[in-house]
Formats: C-alpha cells, sequence, structure tokens
C-alpha cells in the first residue's frame, strides 16, 4: 500500500501533461499560465522534502503520513471542481505540499514495518519498481481519460488512493506502528528548511521555464541565479546548526551516492523520453493524444513485468549489481532511441529503445531505492526518504532543461532529440564506470583496512 502511495505521488506530477491544452481552451489561459498549472505540484513537493523528512523524524511517519494524505487528498478533490484558473493553481500547489509531507514518511514507515534489514531491502526494492509505475500509468491514462471523458476525472485516482490510504493507517498496519514510528526529539532547522525550500523550488522554476522562454531570458536567468545562492546559503548554514537539516556526511556514503545519482538519471531519463517522444509523435508524426498514450503501453507492461521480479532480482544479485546493470541496459536503450529521424517507423525504429530503456529504469530504480537507503537507523528514515525522493524530483527538472538546451545544437528539431539521446546515453555509460569506480575503491579500502588489522 505505501509504494502504491509512492506511485500515486508520481502519477500525479504525470497525469496533467497531456490535458494542458484542454485545461488551457477551458480556463482561457496564455502558455506561462499553463507553466504554472504544470509546476504548481512539482514546486512544493521537490522544494519541502526535506523539511518532511525532518518533521517525519521529529513527529513519527505515521502522523506525517496520515496528515500528508489529508492534505493530498482534499486538495485532489477541490481541484478536480476548479472552476478557475487560480483555483487549479492553489489546490496543485497543496497537492505537492502534501506529497512532501506523505513520500518521507512512507519511507519511515517502511523502515518500520521491516526492521530486518534483508526485509528492509526486498521492500525499498519492491518500493522502487512501483513508484516508477505511477508515471507510465499517469501518462498512459491521462490520454485515456481526456480523449473519453473529461481532465477533472484525472483527480479521482489521488482521492481515492488518499482514502485507501487513511483506511489502511486506521484498519491494516500494525497497531504498534504508531508507537514505533515515534523518534527523538531534534530541531526543525526552520532557517535551513526554508533556505532549500525557496532554493530548490525557485531554481527548479528557472529551469522548467527555460523550456518555454530559452536561456537567455531574465525570467529564467535571475530564478536560476536566486537558486543556486539560496542553496550555496542553505550548505553554509547547515555548518553552524546543532541539529542540521542535512547532516554531515549522510549523502556522502559511497553506496548512497550511486543509488541517489542512480534515481537522479533514472528518473530524467524518463521524464525526457516520455516528454521528446510525445512532441515528436503529435507534432512530427501527427498522432492524436490517445494514439501517443497507447504508444507507451509496452513501457507500463515492461514496468508491471519486472516491478515482479525487481525484489528477486536485487535479493540475488545485490543493489549495486543491479544499479550498474541497469545503467548499462539504459544506455542501450538511449543509444537505439538516438537513431531517431523523420521517416522513422514505431514498430521498429522506437520501440524496440523503449523496451530495452525501461528495464534498465526499472533496474535502477530498485537497486538505487535500495543503496538511497542502505544502513539507515530508523530515527534517520524521514531524512533517507526526503532526500531520496528530492532526487526523484529534481531528475526530470534537471535533465530536461539541460538536454533541451542541447536539442537547440542541431539544424533541425528531430536531429535535436536524436543528440539529446544520445547525449543521455553517453551520461549512463560515465554514472555506470563511475559507480564501478567508486565503490572499487571502497571496497580496495575495506580490504586493506581489514588486512593491516589481522597482521
Amino acid at each position: 500500500m505505501l509504494a502504491v502511495v509512492q506511485a500515486t505521488l508520481i502519477f500525479t506530477i504525470v497525469m496533467i501533461g497531456i490535458p494542458l491544452p484542454d485545461i488551457g481552451r477551458e480556463f482561457g489561459l496564455q502558455a506561462a499560465d499553463l507553466l504554472l498549472v504544470s509546476t504548481a505540484y512539482g514546486l512544493p513537493f521537490s522544494g519541502l522534502l526535506l523539511f518532511g523528512g525532518r518533521l517525519t523524524d521529529r513527529f513519527g511517519g505515521l502522523k506525517l503520513f496520515t496528515v500528508g494524505l489529508c492534505v493530498f487528498g482534499l486538495a485532489s478533490a477541490v481541484a478536480a471542481f476548479s472552476t478557475h484558473f487560480n483555483m487549479m493553481v492553489a489546490m496543485r500547489f497543496l497537492q505537492g505540499v502534501g506529497a512532501a509531507l506523505t513520500a518521507p514518511a512512507a519511507v519511515a514507515v517502511l523502515r518500520t514495518l521491516f526492521p530486518d534489514p534483508s526485509a528492509f531491502m526486498r521492500a525499498m526494492a519492491t518500493w522502487g519498481g512501483v513508484s516508477v509505475l505511477g508515471g507510465g500509468v499517469g501518462f498512459l491514462a491521462s490520454g485515456v481519460v481526456t480523449t473519453w471523458v473529461s481532465w477533472r476525472w484525472m483527480f479521482v485516482v489521488p482521492v481515492l488512493i488518499a482514502i485507501i490510504g487513511l483506511m489502511a493507517v486506521k484498519w491494516v498496519l500494525p497497531k504498534d506502528a504508531h508507537s514505533q514510528t515515534a523518534t527523538h526529539k531534534i530541531g526543525l532547522d526552520p532557517l535551513g528548511a526554508l533556505l532549500a525550500t525557496l532554493g530548490i523550488s525557485i531554481g527548479s522554476y528557472g529551469l522548467i521555464a527555460s523550456g518555454e522562454l530559452g536561456w537567455s531570458t531574465p525570467a529564467v536567468l535571475v530564478p536560476i541565479l536566486v537558486g543556486f545562492c539560496l542553496i550555496v546559503l542553505f550548505l553554509a548554514v547547515e555548518r553552524r546548526v546543532n541539529d542540521p537539516l542535512l547532516p554531515k556526511g549522510f549523502i556522502g556514503e559511497p553506496n548512497r551516492i550511486v543509488g541517489l545519482v542512480g534515481i537522479l538519471l533514472a528518473a530524467a531519463s524518463m521524464g525526457l523520453v516520455t516528454f521528446l517522444l510525445s512532441l515528436f509523435l503529435q507534432i512530427q508524426q501527427g498522432w492524436t493524444p490517445l494514439e501517443t498514450a497507447g504508444a507507451f503501453v509496452p513501457y507500463t507492461l515492461t514496468l508491471l513485468i519486472m516491478n515482479q521480479a525487481a525484489s528477486r532480482i536485487v535479493g540475488r544479485l545485490g543493489a549495486l549489481k543491479v544499479t550498474i546493470s541497469g545503467l548499462v541496459t539504459g544506455a542501450v536503450g538511449l543509444s537505439l532511441l538516438a537513431g531517431i529521424h523523420q521517416e522513422v517507423t514505431y514498430v521498429s525504429g522506437l520501440l524496440p529503445g523503449i523496451v530495452i530503456l525501461t528495464l534498465g529504469t526499472s533496474l535502477m530504480f530498485s537497486g538505487s531505492a535500495v543503496l538511497s537507503t542502505m544502513n539507515v537507523p530508523q530515527h534517520q528514515a524521514g531524512l533517507a526518504g526526503g532526500v531520496m525522493n528530492t532526487s526523484m524530483e529534481l531528475g526530470p527538472t534537471f535533465g530536461l532543461a539541460s538536454l533541451m538546451a542541447i536539442t537547440g545544437i542541431a539544424s533541425d528539431v528531430v536531429g535535436g532529440y536524436s543528440l539529446a539521446f544520445a547525449t543521455a546515453a553517453g551520461i549512463y555509460v560515465a554514472a555506470a564506470l563511475l559507480a564501478w569506480l567508486i565503490t572499487r575503491r571502497r571496497y580496495q579500502s575495506t580490504v586493506q583496512t581489514a588486512s593491516e588489522q589481522s597482521g
């Protein structure tokens, strides 16, 4: 159930993509207004995750999970009945706030339910596989629902999952989980929370806006610069407080570095593929929204199949090998997609790359979710969930912004798509090599230390 809730949080990001034109026509919106509708959920979601993790570790996972689901569900219900633009943006923003409270709390509850490290590893592998499934289902469902009914019906899913999740808290989860999720009292670090939230949110908005406005406009450059400065200030403040929002050394652990980078790259590549191929199929090939959504059915089916095997694969091979294998497999898929051209056919030219990339990213999500939370104590489970989800949310933002800038180098639009896919493939290969080197160096250091101690 916790994994389904996480998948729904991702579903809620993706579900608004295809219906945006219909929303714009109904409310009479311009491109800048649609950008706000699109980003109003993701900005508070990504920006507040670290603080959501701290609140979880301070007050307990189940409490924050319950509060987050209430906010998320109520905002989703009201959004379905939006009568004007401002109401829609406000409710999407509240959805994001609820999601930022729910996501890290879900990881903390999962840590409580599976205290045994090996059991928690299997649970996180499944969690990672189910999480990415939310994006595939959201993209597919948005095309079907928008075509056959109305975009407003997309908000029914978040409402239903929120209700089911709250029922699970009351009647399904073990009764002693309520007391077990209470953790020791740590400071909230309000200044750090404010700087991190504003820095991530403002910087992310600038990166997202670059796709619509270009990199040379003040509306893009100023938010990026302000966001960067706020993050630098946040890191400086964190070194001087007793209970920093992001404790020193937490991210520096080698396995965690590999896991967070793996999640970021997996999320970035899937965001890139769904975005670019949607544009290509609808604009270049003339496909309808429903046909475009149908093109990603194999993507969703592959995720479903891989999700069934995720925990077994990670348990047999280990999270690190699975993550590196996913990077290599994903690089192959992206390389195939780099062969895109104006006359390419879907079955022979796009489908193999989509399926192979999906195999790779599914492995990456499962393995990286385990690496990101490996050896995390109960009192830092919320922090781990917040950091991991921040990486997942920022992946598409940074990936799309940087790779869309690369597409402008090519002489034609489709050539730009090809260059973006090829660049992403190169990044995957480089990440696989770095992951291998980082962990190999750590292994050699461990062997040397053990040898010295025995000698």
